[in-house]
């Protein structure tokens, strides 16, 4: 899979207000899907959908304790993603660099 492939699959994961919900409810720790749905405003059912469409995204994994799963946040998963916005960004400031560079030639 190539990157841009994963940044889109995970901006697209990533672009449902439930699924950020979900992303920043995992952040204090792995979770069970009754206790993420008690904390949102749709069902079980629909969280479990929300958390195949993460997990196949590569932003959460999911444990089995016992008759519970357990969903936590898959770092790596998050890497394709920190390395475009860093690029973008990279490449914005270089552009607004080069700019104000040629607006400095240009007055002198």
């Amino acid at each position: 899979m190539s990157n841009q492939v994963a940044v889109d699959d995970v901006l697209d994961a990533l672009g449902d207000r439930t699924r950020r919900a979900i992303v920043r409810r995992l952040r204090g720790g792995p979770l069970p899907v009754g206790e993420l749905a008690a904390g949102l405003p749709v069902g079980r059912p629909a969280v479990s959908k929300h958390l195949r469409v993460l997990e196949g995204a590569g932003l959460v994994v999911h444990t089995s304790v016992g008759t519970r799963n357990l969903y936590a946040l898959a770092p790596p998963g998050f890497t394709a993603l920190q390395q475009w916005l860093v690029s973008t960004w990279d490449q914005a400031l270089g552009a607004f660099a080069d700019r104000m560079a040629s607006r400095g030639e240009e007055t002198t």
